[in-house]
């Protein structure tokens, strides 16, 4: 057992960011997040820059996430992680012993769309990251994604499956773990590389398909499924990614290795509709043609994290999307 205390989030103040960030403080851990506050968060939020659906809704949900982190108490760096000089200084004045790097564009179709937002605020968040760190922090984590498998070769993948990533955003994570696996060979940075699937939870902006589905059944407009609702997804509860964050914190064995990190089995798109459909019963679904950038996935494999961590995921798609359903309803009428 690794007995590491302090911890730099960078892009902390996001979704998984601040999620990770609570739990990690109630571990223990002094936890610090660094976060522009640009990408997804309130800064956008508050002009609408991303033109999202429910602007008001999205406000309401960075606020609680903003009021979450100071009953924590927990430190919140407004600073853009693009900027090296800046990045640098507070990363020596912090000396942190784990960096866990979350700063990116976290949608697939945005960065599509947009590539050169997409790699100023992912990659050189993450090239700047990793060169203030390289002499100076015990671990590097770096979020990456289970887009970098592209189409599955099988009904499941583990970490040794080959990555033929789709679009910008998987060879842009992709990118980023060569980036990172680089860092190690030439300055012996120690680092580990999260790869999760198909996330969704409390406090989420970022357009995930699950958040779409329930603000889309809030506000009474129909569900819009990418085909025919056969696509499998490995969902993932926040608290099982969380949990197998600390576990790999904790762990020397998590020491310059790949895992994924996801609830370990896959799930139709449609049982979302269905799990929706017992609160909001007159829902209309409209199927819609399937993106062709969008890959063919499946199950990831947990069980390197199990074998070697004791990661175990205790959410499965009827317990953990409830809990999300419950949540948005109690947000919206409070």
């Amino acid at each position: 057992m690794i007995n590491y205390k302090k911890i730099l989030i960078i892009g902390g103040g996001g979704f998984i960011g601040h999620n990770l960030a609570m739990s990690l403080k109630s571990f223990g851990f002094e936890v610090h997040i660094l976060d522009s506050l640009q990408v997804n968060n309130l800064t956008s939020v508050v002009g609408n820059q991303d033109n999202l659906p429910n602007p008001k809704l999205s406000y309401q949900v960075i606020q609680e996430r903003l009021d979450l982190l100071n009953k924590k108490n927990i430190p919140l760096i407004v600073q853009d992680a693009r900027d090296y000089h800046e990045l640098s200084r507070i990363i020596s004045t912090l000396n942190p012993e784990v960096i866990i790097h979350l700063a990116a564009v976290s949608h697939a179709n945005r960065s599509n769309k947009d590539p050169y937002s997409t790699f100023d605020h992912s990659l050189r968040t993450l090239e700047n990251a990793l060169d203030a760190s390289k002499n100076n922090v015990k671990r590097f984590i770096y979020f990456s994604s289970s887009m970098v498998y592209g189409n599955f070769s099988s009904e499941m993948v583990d970490e040794k499956s080959i990555c033929e990533p789709l679009g910008i955003y998987g060879a842009l994570k992709f990118s980023g773990e060569k980036m990172v696996i680089a860092y190690n060979q030439v300055f012996d940075l120690p680092y580990t590389i999260v790869r999760p699937s198909a996330l969704y939870g409390e406090r989420c902006i970022s357009r995930r398909v699950g958040q779409i589905f329930i603000e889309n059944a809030l506000y009474e407009k129909p569900i819009k499924i990418n085909g025919d609702g056969t696509d499998r997804l490995d969902f993932t509860y926040i608290q099982d990614l969380v949990d197998g964050i600390i576990k790999i914190i904790q762990n020397k064995e998590a020491e310059n290795e790949i895992f994924n990190i996801t609830y370990g089995e896959s799930r139709p798109i449609s049982e979302l509709v269905e799990i929706l459909k017992d609160y909001f019963p007159k829902i209309e679904v409209e199927k819609i043609p399937k993106d062709n950038l969008m890959p063919k996935r499946g199950t990831l494999s947990t069980e390197k994290a199990r074998e070697l961590l004791g990661f175990e995921s205790n959410w499965p798609l009827e317990k953990g999307y409830r809990k999300y359903i419950e949540w948005y309803i109690n947000l919206t009428n409070s």
